[in-house]
């Protein structure tokens, strides 16, 4: 691209020439004449030559911008280096003034840590516009009156080094600052407090507490000079004397300033207490009908409930912590339980033993007082004594509910959640208490299940374990102090509670012993902290606001406070409270994420094995695993109604034929055969039907019918289907068919009908047709042949092996065999003689048979001849039956005749037909009756027993077993911990 060189020029007006002259009135404008320019131009090397150039003037206002841009390039680095030294210089100076302001953070106390957090939890913004400036007035409290408390608090608090120990000792609640910071501090206080005039700064509370601090100051300087005046020397009596006096009315002063400064404090809170819940009941459109969220102590809850129940062959320990309350029996636990609670939920007894099992309480804020427990809905209203007495009341039913037969106390863990205005969060495990004797009425290993339970909670290295101590009783009687030493040796977690204060300055005659106690130094446990309570009367009626009275009344007026053996902030059941609340939140702030951490590598190690061992399978828990079997035996139940009647029938007229087949052998047809014509047989037969159809025909078909089905429903049951077996439900299913069978019964109504039936068959006796008489003929035939074997059976176990058993198999008889072998010889000789002979044997046909056999030296007896004979009759006699039942199949033609002019009597097939029409005519109707009612019913208790074990997690436990369950059951139970942890901790680290 070409383009003139005097373009080129104008786009930079302040370059000059070389060669251009210099003119000083005007600016010249160099104008060469016009070139074409080509950056692909050579051009050869030679001198340069000058253009001819035209000399111009250039416009004079273009330099002057020039000057100008650059002057604003001069002025912007004055203005930047500027800057940077100011910035410097500023931030030394803020250095500097922050270095002499004083350390606010220690003064954080003034202020509640729940002030802060309140627009959190309360819309201020809509309470205003709910409320007029009026209303919401009235709900605030008095500014200035708590400024004058103020006032008056800076007034009555007094020196004293006992005061620095005591407030440092609440919580942690640094009031005063340790000796090392303290001049650093003051100085500094010094300088902001005052002016060079010595005027004092009007700096608010902030001012006040610091002028006390430096009172403070001064008053212990005095109280050295008194106490080394007090050792200078026994020369000065009087003077000693005196200070000795000042000393204690100091001391008193200090204790009269501590117990109004803590009734100040009191005051306060119950007045903040006051408004939070007037402005959580105010707020119901805004609060309660919206959907709440959990509060932080109520999630940690559900983590522990799980967490009770949870057992895994990993040994994954619960190391949550929780505060442990153990002691003595009747120590006063329950007692200082229930001041924590600020209710009197718990049964209460005189000497015997009411905490039977583990009470796991959870304590939260809200604005009603109101108990709940975890598997209820009901709640009941602390703030009412007819609640009171019924919760007391479900307390003590549940203890009792949870020991088992022969026992008195029980590990079983109830859960109960409690909530009210001021109540501290925290989670407490009542345990029941520690005994030294087992006492009548006891289990004789009560002692050592105690002693199990407690361990198996104080062992968790992260619970805080609240050990009381009774203080009316001897402390050499105590039990619980070495077992709290055995588990905390280093007291790192333990809180020490005296009760009964006020019985034991009464008893005491050594006040001291209680210094010793609260001190540490009587035990030898060790522990964080010691605290005295007392815990009421001894009146069980007594209400929590008059013990709390009594309370502060006693200590105020105590000989213990007012000569220093107890601090302040060692008293009252509100300190000790304070104090666990904030050990709990602590020892879950730095332990629950590594429990966390625990449960974690847990479920891995659970799904790998899952994964390794049942990979194919689904991760089914035993209540999935139960619903599954639950719709299998369900199905199979179904498939008893879609059984042929065709099968129902067979199988039922089988059974009922081999349930009285022996009956119509011995009782109906061999002694009707004994009969001499056809009259007397048939007359024989019908007497003994009717009595078998009146007395026992019925009953044993309905128990055939109702075994068919039994056996019906169990092939079912357990009928393998293939693949899709489970083998897993065999015990359930079994279970549920036994317990289906026992509760199912039989229509009464069914024997009577059947009877009825049973009768007008078992009376007909006309047989229609051939096929029916030879369909008779062979059902007679089977039952012969079958006899016939069996007694075939009984006469080869009475005579023993034969000659081809003995030749070939070289088996021998024994003696009695052989006397049983020439008694059956004998008798088979008299029956050739006689074939036509009776069923039984005459007397002197016994005498001669005897003495055969004792011609052969055989001794035998009558009653060995006469059973030896009711063997071989019975073969004798079934032999010619079946001869005779082949001469009758040709005797159908006669049959119609009735026999006319023939010698031919075939009455035994008539009585076969007639019964076997009996067996079919029955097998119908219990058929009729089995499909129409009887699979019903039991279906209708199938599913009853089925609800029933789907309620008992024992039931289910027992039956639904193996490590595929449990690994299962334990997945479950791991994921559901590590979510609800997890959410926890997210909600923690929101809080913090």
């Amino acid at each position: 691209m070409k383009f003139p060189a005097q373009r080129l020029y104008s786009l930079s007006r302040t370059v000059h020439h070389l060669y251009a002259p210099r003119v000083n009135s005007r600016r010249l404008h160099w104008n060469s004449t016009v070139r074409p320019y080509s950056t692909f131009k050579r051009f050869p090397l030679r001198t340069a030559k000058p253009l001819p150039l035209k000399v111009e003037y250039y416009p004079y206002r273009n330099f002057i911008l020039a000057r100008l841009a650059t002057r604003l390039l001069r002025i912007r680095y004055l203005v930047l280096g500027s800057a940077v030294g100011g910035g410097y210089t500023a931030k030394k100076t803020y250095d500097q003034w922050k270095e002499m302001m004083p350390d606010l953070t220690e003064y954080k106390w003034i202020i509640p840590d729940f002030i802060w957090d309140l627009d959190e939890h309360i819309n201020f913004e809509k309470i205003r516009e709910i409320f007029s400036d009026a209303e919401l007035a009235k709900l605030l409290p008095d500014f200035d009156k708590v400024g004058e408390s103020l006032n008056h608090l800076k007034s009555l608090l007094s020196p004293g080094e006992s005061l620095y120990n005591e407030v440092k000792g609440v919580s942690h609640l640094l009031l005063l600052l340790d000796s090392a910071e303290s001049s650093t501090t003051m100085k500094a206080s010094d300088n902001q407090g005052f002016d060079n005039n010595g005027k004092q700064y009007k700096k608010g509370v902030l001012g006040e507490l610091i002028l006390i601090q430096q009172q403070i100051q001064e008053h212990e300087e005095a109280a050295r000079r008194v106490a080394e005046q007090l050792s200078s020397g026994s020369s000065q009596q009087k003077r000693k004397v005196s200070d000795k006096d000042k000393a204690e009315q100091l001391q008193e002063e200090l204790l009269r300033t501590q117990l109004k400064y803590q009734k100040i404090l009191e005051r306060l809170e119950k007045e903040n207490k006051e408004l939070r819940k007037q402005a959580l009941q105010k707020d119901d459109k805004g609060i309660h009908l919206r959907k709440m969220k959990k509060s932080l102590i109520d999630l940690y809850s559900e983590v522990l409930d799980i967490l009770s129940d949870y057992d895994s062959n990993y040994n994954t320990q619960d190391h949550l912590p929780r505060v442990v309350v153990v002691g003595d029996q009747s120590a006063g636990k329950t007692s200082v339980l229930e001041m924590i609670a600020q209710a009197r939920i718990f049964p209460r007894g005189s000497g015997e033993m009411m905490t039977r099992a583990p009470v796991k309480v959870t304590l939260s804020e809200g604005p009603h007082h109101m108990a709940m427990f975890k598997d209820s809905s009901r709640e009941f209203d602390l703030t009412k004594d007819e609640d009171l007495a019924a919760l007391r009341n479900e307390i003590e039913i549940r203890m009792r509910n949870s020991v088992k037969e022969g026992q008195t106390v029980s590990a079983e863990t109830i859960s109960l959640n409690v909530k009210g205005p001021g109540l501290q969060r925290m989670v407490l495990v009542d345990l029941p208490g520690v005994i030294s004797t087992v006492t009548s009425g006891m289990a004789a290993d009560t002692k050592d299940i105690i002693f199990g339970i407690s361990k198996a909670y104080m062992q968790n290295p992260n619970a805080i374990i609240l050990c009381i101590q009774d203080g009316s009783v001897d402390a050499e009687r105590s039990i619980v102090t070495d077992l709290v030493s055995q588990m905390d040796p280093q007291g790192r977690r333990t809180i020490f509670v005296l009760t009964k204060v006020d019985l034991a300055e009464k008893n005491l005659a050594s006040p001291s012993r209680i210094q010793q106690i609260v001190e540490g130094k009587l035990f030898p446990m060790k522990a964080l902290g010691y605290f005295a309570v007392v815990t009421g009367r001894g009146n069980t009626n007594e209400s929590i606001d008059s013990i709390k009275d009594y309370e502060g009344d006693f200590f105020q007026n105590s000989k213990l406070l007012k000569t220093g053996m107890l601090k302040a902030h060692q008293v009252t059941t509100k300190n000790l409270s304070l104090a666990v609340s904030d050990c709990f939140w602590k020892m879950v702030r730095e332990s629950v994420e590594q429990q966390a951490d625990a449960f974690k590598a847990t479920r891995f190690n659970l799904e790998t094995e899952w994964k390794n061992n049942y990979p194919r399978l689904r991760e089914l828990d035993r209540n999935e695993l139960y619903e599954k079997a639950k719709n299998e035996i369900l199905d199979e139940v179904i498939s008893l109604s879609q059984v042929t009647p065709k099968h129902w029938e067979e199988i039922l007229q089988r059974k009922l034929w081999e349930r009285v087949s022996t009956h119509v052998i011995e009782n109906i047809y061999l002694p009707a055969a004994q009969s001499v014509n056809s009259g007397t047989f048939n007359t024989t037969v019908d007497i003994k039907l009717k009595q078998w159809t009146d007395k026992q025909l019925p009953h044993k078909a309905v128990e055939v019918a109702w075994e068919t089905l039994e056996d019906e429903f169990a092939r079912f049951m357990s009928e393998h289907k293939g693949k899709d077996h489970d083998d897993i439900f065999d015990k359930l299913k079994q279970a549920v068919k036994d317990e289906s069978i026992k509760r199912h019964r039989w229509n009464e109504q069914a024997e009577d009908s059947l009877r009825v039936i049973q009768h007008n068959a078992l009376e007909d006796r006309s047989i229609s047709d051939k096929q029916q008489w030879d369909a008779a003929i062979h059902f007679l035939e089977e039952t012969l042949q079958a006899r016939l074997r069996d007694t075939e059976s009984v006469i080869h176990d009475m005579v023993g092996p034969d000659w081809q058993e003995r030749w070939f198999y070289w088996k021998s008889r024994s003696p009695e065999q052989n006397v049983r072998n020439e008694t059956k010889s004998e008798l088979e000789r008299l029956l050739k003689i006689n074939e036509e002979h009776t069923a039984y044997l005459a007397n002197d046909e016994v005498t001669t048979v005897r003495k055969n056999l004792e011609a052969k030296n055989v001794d035998v007896d009558t009653i060995l001849i006469k059973d030896t004979w009711h063997q071989v009759y019975r073969k004798h006699f079934l032999k010619k039956s079946l001869n005779h039942c082949n001469l009758c199949r040709r005797g159908f033609h006669y049959y119609q005749r009735h026999f006319v002019d023939s010698e031919l009597e075939c009455n035994n097939v008539i009585l076969f037909w007639r019964i076997q029409r009996m067996l079919a005519i029955t097998a119908n109707t219990l058929r009729q009756q089995l499909t129409n009612t009887e699979v019903r019913r039991l279906e209708k208790n199938v599913k009853e027993v089925l609800e029933d074990f789907a309620e008992d997690n024992g039931k289910k436990v027992q039956l639904l077993t193996g490590r595929r369950v449990q690994l299962a059951e334990d997945l479950k139970r791991v994921r559901e911990i590590q979510e609800k942890l997890e959410v926890f901790i997210e909600a923690l680290h929101q809080e913090k």
